[in-house]
């Protein structure tokens, strides 16, 4: 086994999430397309514009380390982008789909935002405050992009009452577990 220094594990950090925002710049098209309302459109494409200068950032970042990025497969957010495409496969384009999307886009904020503060913070432990710096400002982006999610979702779901749209079990994937009360 080989013994790693803190600064290993901030490359390690670095290069996985470089390669999670690759991952999620390949995602956020088809989710984008995916989408039934121009405001969820529009949140996507305005996330992805932001995540490519994201990713400059982190080949910043790692340049000025004087390390390469790319090299690591980020599998956590591989995974939870295939969920985001299991859910586009399965489901009609529709306010439920709309709402399926955000909360899958929301488990990649909070991936990404668990990842940012880590190496934020270890950047700073570091003694690298520009590069805490950098990572301080994305992390306050996925922030806001994680907010305006919930914004929209709260929308999606506020205006749409249970009589306006009815949700096929297997549309969704899940069995009806309701009790049934004998009458």
């Amino acid at each position: 086994m080989k013994e790693l220094k803190f600064e290993d594990l901030l490359t390690n950090e670095l290069n996985d999430l470089y390669d999670a925002e690759r991952q999620i710049i390949e995602a956020l098209p088809k989710m984008k397309e995916a989408a039934s309302t121009e405001e969820l459109a529009d949140a996507f494409e305005q996330h992805f514009e932001q995540t490519k200068e994201q990713v400059k950032r982190l080949g910043t970042i790692l340049s000025q380390m004087g390390e390469q990025p790319g090299g690591k497969r980020c599998e956590g957010m591989a995974g939870l982008l295939r969920e985001g495409d299991r859910l586009i496969a399965e489901m009609k384009k529709s306010a439920v789909l709309d709402a399926a999307l955000i909360a899958a886009a929301q488990k990649v904020e909070h991936y990404e935002i668990s990842g940012y503060g880590t190496a934020r913070t270890l950047a700073a432990m570091l003694g690298q405050s520009e590069a805490a710096d950098l990572l301080q400002q994305t992390l306050e982006e996925e922030k806001d992009t994680d907010e305006t999610l919930t914004e929209i979702a709260e929308g999606i779901m506020g205006g749409e009452s249970a009589d306006d749209e009815v949700i096929e079990e297997e549309e969704i994937g899940i069995e009806d577990n309701r009790v049934r009360s004998a009458r």
